[in-house]
């Protein structure tokens, strides 16, 4: 009976790590549906990013810059606050040429190539020697695509060029609620044309349908790049009162934001996601605002369907396997052991008490032989004259005066066979563990 049961656990274990290993390669995939399609690769210098600006040669260049600390060309972008570069260069002299976003490479190699230039700054993008600083932070980015404002970048690489330490964070950048003759014009648009686009911005047009917003068209409003050092007018919070439960999209130059339903739930996490991939074409070429809004809707719709928009999960079907797969482990854990358990019982015997010796030993299984054989038959008849013939060596050894480990050795097979027998007889009160336990004791 023990064994069977031995080998029933045994089986059991297998089965168990068996189920487990396979189960490992099982997945669920979970869908909100099908995604737009991705868009084929538009060719470089097709989408509108160069702006058709020039600069002069790198001679020439590199002749401005020397002549002047700071060179702008014509069509820059970029605003700093000279007072927080000037501290950031601990008194080191510095010369910073300024080239338009959108070059073409041939132009913007020759950039490059002034090597006269301490910080370049092509568009919003800063670099220097080697370097090249780069915002990685919503509060940054906003400075440099809301404004055009490159402090951060440019302190903290003029700093590090001039082994200075490194300067403090660039202070968020200020906001104002829009005034109510701002608002009131802002909102007569949106009413009349879904969309407000203010002198000086890129945007032509706006989407007319976008799979961002599922079941709600937004509302958009485009400015173009504002003055560094103002606040920014805040439009979002005060239309989404005025619009309830409808999308508000605004551009600021290239920097979008969003208001309106589920913002706190994804907004950051679009921000994060857009510009951490983007920020370094944005910086450097000029991309419309209407390109900048497509991307930005795409990167919005692709965060829609991975489902982060507190929507219910869709329904699973009860799996019994994976609800029973953290305990199958302690499955297998408990049968390999009670396995293990039971092999200890049949094969390791408990050691022989202090001060038995060789004639009780002899005795007791003797005594065992003589009980059982009269059940014998078949297997266990020949198992039991194994041991007999055993206890019949182990006595001639101790009468010729063996050494004891040697006739312990033969007694320890004879056990072996008398416990085999009762095994085979089903009678587990004739094994030797614990037919000898009185008697040895």
């Amino acid at each position: 009976m023990v064994d069977r049961i031995r080998w029933v656990l045994l089986a059991a274990a297998a089965a168990v790590l068996v189920t487990f290993l396979l189960v490992q390669q099982q997945s669920t995939q979970v869908s909100y549906g099908q995604a737009p399609a991705a868009k084929d690769p538009i060719p470089e210098g097709s989408a509108g990013e160069l702006s058709g600006a020039s600069v002069p040669s790198t001679e020439q260049m590199t002749a401005m810059v020397e002549a002047a600390p700071v060179v702008r060309l014509p069509g820059s972008i970029a605003t700093w606050d000279d007072q927080a570069v000037k501290a950031a260069a601990g008194g080191t002299e510095y010369r910073i040429l300024v080239a338009p976003p959108g070059l073409k490479k041939e132009d913007g190699q020759r950039v490059h190539e002034v090597d006269a230039a301490t910080v370049r700054v092509v568009g919003t993008e800063v670099s220097g020697g080697i370097l090249q600083a780069s915002a990685d932070r919503g509060s940054e980015w906003i400075h440099q695509f809301a404004t055009g404002d490159v402090t951060e970048s440019l302190t903290t690489l003029i700093a590090h060029l001039n082994h200075q330490p490194e300067p403090p964070d660039q202070p968020a950048l200020a906001r104002r609620d829009p005034t109510a003759a701002e608002l009131a014009e802002v909102t007569a648009q949106l009413r009349s044309t879904g969309r407000f686009i203010a002198p000086g911005a890129t945007l032509k047009d706006t989407p007319a349908t976008t799979a961002a917003f599922p079941g709600a068209q937004p509302l958009y409003v485009a400015l173009p790049q504002q003055p560094a050092g103002q606040p920014l007018v805040h439009f979002g919070p005060a239309l989404a009162k005025e619009f309830p439960g409808r999308p508000i999209v605004a551009m600021y130059g290239q920097w979008v934001e969003y208001d309106g339903p589920s913002a706190a739930a994804f907004a950051d996490i679009a921000t994060a996601s857009f510009y951490g991939q983007f920020a370094d074409r944005l910086s450097t070429y000029a991309y419309p605002q209407r390109n900048v809004l497509g991307a930005w809707l795409d990167r919005v719709t692709a965060i829609r369907y991975a489902g982060l928009f507190d929507r219910p999960l869709p329904y699973t079907p009860f799996d019994p396997l994976r609800v029973a797969l953290p305990a199958l482990p302690w499955l297998f854990a408990a049968c390999a052991a009670g396995f293990l358990v039971l092999s200890a019982r049949r094969v390791v015997r408990p050691g022989r008490p202090a001060g038995t010796g060789v004639p009780a030993r002899l005795a007791g299984l003797t005594a065992l032989a003589v009980e059982i054989s009269g059940l014998t038959d078949g297997a266990s008849a020949a198992a039991l004259t194994r041991g007999i013939t055993r206890l019949t060596a182990a006595r001639e050894a101790f009468t010729e005066k063996l050494p004891d480990k040697h006739v312990h050795g033969l007694l320890d097979a004879a056990e072996s066979d008398l416990d085999t027998t009762a095994g085979l007889l089903g009678r587990p009160e004739y094994r030797p563990a614990e037919f000898l336990q009185g008697r040895l004791a």
